[in-house]
């Protein structure tokens, strides 16, 4: 009997034995291909010895020291190396163990600098439906996922969601894709004022929504407008990256196509590639000079901060992405997913919507494909879309509530970045077999 608590009581898993490239492989010696990269996490695969050996010989330093007495080499290097990637502005970087934490840490941030620069009023955090941005309970309350939220609600604080850049669920036909992209950005604006001009602190987004929509991109010039709007009335601009940053949907940090600048943004996920837990909040160099110029301390900290053999790992992750190419050869790839996938899958009667940017790819299941209209919540046909893929050798992330938190299907795709053209086609082949047996 396992003392393990799980995810699910009522499932029962097979026992992972190792991986190797793209590949995961059980005790019985079933070959996975790790699709999705666990949580799009895995972006160069399993068994790196460049990050294994990175790790290896920190430890041979020092594992561990508490940021209240050091710093130490892999953190300070990890940090000057994502500020010289960084969106514009960013100049600092708060280290922690991953993305719930890195979010937490940028809500509380917000919430500080407005005390220090004599703003205290400024209390009230505005996101957007159908997003997800940590399970922890300030994180908890950002996100718009309902289905997420509603056990835990009277604990939660208030936050307000307005509608999601969500192109082929939002967009009415008699609208242009710009003038939705406006409609939805322009909704903050009207939440603001609804709110109080001088009453709000934060506006969070993903760049592009990962888990509870399914790789859902903004429209052109959504987030400019959403930046204009933050900037006439002082609210900072905080970006989840946890998901679709660090090279996942082709740039280093996701806002980069977009041509937006935050003012906080989270990344984790692929910064560690898995080999170890870490996460980053990282914030403009305003931000930080309110807290330096004022309490001088961020009333804020994790045991783990600025864990130096997490951030050897992250550090050996980061080089391979930039100076190895990864991150460009994610833009190449993603590509070729998405011209095979629509190949596939693009006139299939219940496959509503092929979309993402980069390794990070959603199809949205549908009942009726001119309609849009979903399946009834009751067949679970996420969850048997994972049970067939994961017995073809295929591990994907399907989930449910891809419309409301309840109604709604999709398919995530986050497949590692070493991935070659062969294994496009067993991610197509193997999805098209639990779709076959599904649908």
């Amino acid at each position: 009997m396992s003392h393990v608590f799980p995810r699910h009581t009522k499932s029962s898993l097979p026992t992972v034995a190792r991986g190797s490239g793209v590949y995961l492989y059980d005790n019985d010696g079933n070959q996975y291909f790790d699709g999705s990269g666990g949580a799009a996490v895995s972006c160069l695969g399993h068994g790196d010895t460049d990050v294994i050996n990175a790790i290896k010989a920190q430890l041979d330093q020092i594992a561990y020291a508490h940021t209240s007495f050091f710093t130490s080499d892999p953190a300070e290097q990890l940090a000057d190396a994502l500020i010289r990637h960084a969106p514009e502005g960013i100049d600092r970087v708060y280290f922690v163990s991953g993305g719930s934490e890195a979010m937490e840490s940028a809500l509380k941030l917000a919430r500080q600098f407005f005390v220090e620069i004599g703003q205290p009023q400024r209390r009230h955090v505005i996101a957007r439906k159908q997003s997800y941005h940590g399970n922890t309970l300030g994180a908890l309350a950002t996100g718009g996922n309902e289905w997420r939220r509603a056990p835990f609600a009277p604990m939660l604080v208030e936050t307000t969601h307005i509608s999601a850049c969500f192109e082929y669920r939002g967009k009415r036909d008699d609208e242009s894709t710009y003038d939705y992209g406006q409609r939805v950005a322009n909704e903050l604006e009207a939440e603001i004022l609804r709110l109080g001009e001088d009453a709000v602190m934060a506006f969070v987004a993903e760049p592009v929504v990962g888990a509870t929509a399914g790789a859902v991109p903004p429209v052109e010039d959504y987030f400019k407008r959403v930046r204009e709007i933050c900037d006439t009335y002082g609210v900072l601009l905080i970006l989840d990256e946890v998901m679709c940053g660090m090279g996942r949907t082709g740039t280093l940090f996701a806002c980069e196509q977009d041509g937006v600048r935050p003012d906080i943004v989270s990344v984790a996920k692929g910064l560690g590639a898995g080999y170890q837990p870490i996460g980053a909040m990282m914030c403009s160099a305003q931000i930080y000079a309110a807290i330096e110029a004022g309490s001088g301390f961020f009333q804020h900290g994790h045991t783990y901060v600025g864990h130096p053999t997490a951030c050897a790992a992250a550090l050996a992750v980061l080089t391979k992405l930039t100076d190895g190419g990864l991150v460009q050869r994610s833009a190449v790839m993603g590509e070729k997913l998405q011209n095979e996938l629509e190949e596939a899958f693009g006139q299939h009667p219940n496959i509503g919507d092929i979309r993402g940017r980069g390794l990070f790819r959603g199809l949205e299941i549908v009942e009726d494909r001119d309609s849009k209209r979903p399946f009834d919540p009751s067949r679970a046909i996420h969850k048997a879309l994972k049970r067939e893929a994961f017995a073809a050798g295929l591990a994907c992330y399907p989930m449910g509530g891809t419309i409301d938190g309840q109604n709604g299907d999709h398919i995530l795709l986050a497949p590692p970045f070493i991935l070659e053209d062969q294994h496009i086609d067993e991610i197509v082949t193997k999805l098209g077999i639990a779709i076959g047996k599904v649908l």
